[in-house]
Protein backbone atom coordinates (compact mmCIF):
# COMPACT_ATOMS: atom_id res chain seq x y z
CA UNK A 1 0.00 0.00 0.00
CA UNK A 2 1.74 3.18 -1.08
CA UNK A 3 -0.18 5.26 1.79
CA UNK A 4 -0.55 4.80 5.59
CA UNK A 5 -4.28 5.20 6.35
CA UNK A 6 -5.39 5.09 9.91
CA UNK A 7 -8.75 5.87 11.84
CA UNK A 8 -8.10 4.80 15.50
CA UNK A 9 -11.02 6.00 17.80
CA UNK A 10 -9.78 6.26 21.74
CA UNK A 11 -11.88 7.07 24.52
CA UNK A 12 -9.71 8.88 27.02
CA UNK A 13 -10.64 9.49 30.73
CA UNK A 14 -8.50 11.35 33.30
CA UNK A 15 -8.55 13.31 36.49
CA UNK A 16 -7.85 15.87 38.54
CA UNK A 17 -4.68 15.23 41.37
CA UNK A 18 -6.52 13.71 44.02
CA UNK A 19 -9.93 13.67 42.28
CA UNK A 20 -10.58 17.75 43.44
CA UNK A 21 -13.34 19.40 42.09
CA UNK A 22 -11.34 22.00 40.68
CA UNK A 23 -13.21 22.10 37.21
CA UNK A 24 -15.87 24.96 37.80
CA UNK A 25 -18.80 26.06 35.34
CA UNK A 26 -17.14 29.43 34.77
CA UNK A 27 -13.69 27.51 33.67
CA UNK A 28 -15.14 24.19 31.60
CA UNK A 29 -16.53 25.03 28.61
CA UNK A 30 -12.69 27.23 27.99
CA UNK A 31 -11.13 23.93 29.49
CA UNK A 32 -12.74 21.15 27.49
CA UNK A 33 -12.03 23.93 23.89
CA UNK A 34 -8.28 24.02 25.06
CA UNK A 35 -8.23 20.36 25.62
CA UNK A 36 -9.95 19.83 22.42
CA UNK A 37 -6.96 22.56 20.51
CA UNK A 38 -4.23 20.46 21.87
CA UNK A 39 -5.21 17.10 20.45
CA UNK A 40 -6.01 18.75 17.28
CA UNK A 41 -2.39 20.47 17.07
CA UNK A 42 -1.23 16.97 17.33
CA UNK A 43 -3.36 15.75 14.17
CA UNK A 44 -5.12 14.04 16.37
CA UNK A 45 -8.36 15.43 16.12
CA UNK A 46 -11.50 15.73 18.98
CA UNK A 47 -14.81 14.63 18.48
CA UNK A 48 -16.05 14.80 21.70
CA UNK A 49 -15.23 16.68 25.55
CA UNK A 50 -16.62 16.34 28.60
CA UNK A 51 -16.73 15.99 32.24
CA UNK A 52 -17.22 16.80 35.52
CA UNK A 53 -15.50 19.29 38.44
CA UNK A 54 -13.27 16.07 39.05
CA UNK A 55 -12.62 14.54 35.78
CA UNK A 56 -12.55 14.81 32.04
CA UNK A 57 -13.48 12.23 28.94
CA UNK A 58 -12.17 12.96 25.48
CA UNK A 59 -13.26 10.72 22.14
CA UNK A 60 -10.23 11.73 19.56
CA UNK A 61 -9.53 10.29 16.24
CA UNK A 62 -5.56 9.44 17.10
CA UNK A 63 -2.99 10.54 14.65
CA UNK A 64 -0.64 8.18 13.12
CA UNK A 65 2.49 9.93 13.93
CA UNK A 66 1.58 10.60 17.68
CA UNK A 67 1.57 7.86 20.56
CA UNK A 68 -1.39 7.61 22.83
CA UNK A 69 0.92 8.56 26.00
CA UNK A 70 2.57 11.15 24.39
CA UNK A 71 -1.09 12.81 22.91
CA UNK A 72 -2.36 12.32 26.36
CA UNK A 73 0.94 13.59 27.88
CA UNK A 74 0.61 16.68 25.72
CA UNK A 75 -2.78 17.21 26.25
CA UNK A 76 -2.32 16.88 30.28
CA UNK A 77 0.66 19.52 30.41
CA UNK A 78 -0.60 21.78 28.18
CA UNK A 79 -3.74 22.72 29.81
CA UNK A 80 -2.40 22.19 33.01
CA UNK A 81 -0.33 24.74 32.30
CA UNK A 82 -3.35 26.53 30.65
CA UNK A 83 -5.81 26.54 33.59
CA UNK A 84 -2.84 27.72 36.14
CA UNK A 85 -3.76 31.20 34.87
CA UNK A 86 -7.26 31.19 34.99
CA UNK A 87 -7.57 32.22 38.53
CA UNK A 88 -5.58 32.58 42.04
CA UNK A 89 -7.46 28.95 43.42
CA UNK A 90 -6.82 26.97 40.43
CA UNK A 91 -2.38 27.86 40.32
CA UNK A 92 -2.08 24.36 41.94
CA UNK A 93 -3.87 22.79 39.47
CA UNK A 94 -2.74 19.27 38.71
CA UNK A 95 -3.97 16.19 36.59
CA UNK A 96 -3.55 12.98 38.24
CA UNK A 97 -0.67 11.43 36.54
CA UNK A 98 -2.18 8.32 35.17
CA UNK A 99 -5.42 8.01 32.46
CA UNK A 100 -7.59 5.25 31.04
CA UNK A 101 -7.81 4.69 27.28
CA UNK A 102 -10.13 2.27 25.50
CA UNK A 103 -10.13 1.43 21.84
CA UNK A 104 -13.95 2.54 19.98
CA UNK A 105 -15.17 1.09 17.02
CA UNK A 106 -16.68 3.21 14.54
CA UNK A 107 -20.11 1.68 14.46
CA UNK A 108 -19.94 2.61 18.52
CA UNK A 109 -19.09 6.44 17.99
CA UNK A 110 -22.07 8.06 18.04
CA UNK A 111 -22.80 6.17 21.56
CA UNK A 112 -19.44 7.26 23.15
CA UNK A 113 -20.54 10.86 21.94
CA UNK A 114 -23.28 10.98 23.79
CA UNK A 115 -21.81 8.94 26.74
CA UNK A 116 -19.36 11.92 27.13
CA UNK A 117 -21.92 14.57 26.18
CA UNK A 118 -24.16 13.00 28.96
CA UNK A 119 -21.54 13.57 31.62
CA UNK A 120 -23.54 15.57 33.88
CA UNK A 121 -26.63 13.57 34.27
CA UNK A 122 -24.58 10.19 34.17
CA UNK A 123 -22.83 11.26 37.34
CA UNK A 124 -26.01 12.36 39.51
CA UNK A 125 -26.48 8.32 39.66
CA UNK A 126 -22.52 7.28 39.50
CA UNK A 127 -19.41 8.40 41.04
CA UNK A 128 -16.51 8.70 38.92
CA UNK A 129 -14.69 5.91 41.01
CA UNK A 130 -17.66 3.19 40.00
CA UNK A 131 -17.54 4.76 36.33
CA UNK A 132 -13.94 3.79 36.28
CA UNK A 133 -13.93 0.39 37.65
CA UNK A 134 -16.84 -0.47 35.12
CA UNK A 135 -15.27 0.85 32.37
CA UNK A 136 -11.80 -1.28 33.46
CA UNK A 137 -14.03 -4.43 33.98
CA UNK A 138 -16.07 -4.20 30.84
CA UNK A 139 -12.67 -3.56 28.49
CA UNK A 140 -11.11 -6.51 30.47
CA UNK A 141 -8.26 -3.98 31.71
CA UNK A 142 -6.54 -5.61 35.09
CA UNK A 143 -6.09 -3.09 37.47
CA UNK A 144 -4.69 -3.12 41.48
CA UNK A 145 -7.40 -1.25 42.80
CA UNK A 146 -4.63 -0.01 45.58
CA UNK A 147 -2.70 2.31 42.66
CA UNK A 148 -5.68 3.21 40.49
CA UNK A 149 -6.88 6.27 42.59
CA UNK A 150 -3.13 7.55 43.96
Amino acid sequence: MAQTLVRVLVHLIFSTKGRANLISPEVESELHAYLAGIANDLDSHCLAVNGTADHVHMLVSQSKNVALAELVAEVKKGSSRWIKTKSAPLVNFHWQDGYAAFSVSESNAASVQQYIADQKEHHRKRSFQEELIQFLRKHGVEYDERYVWT
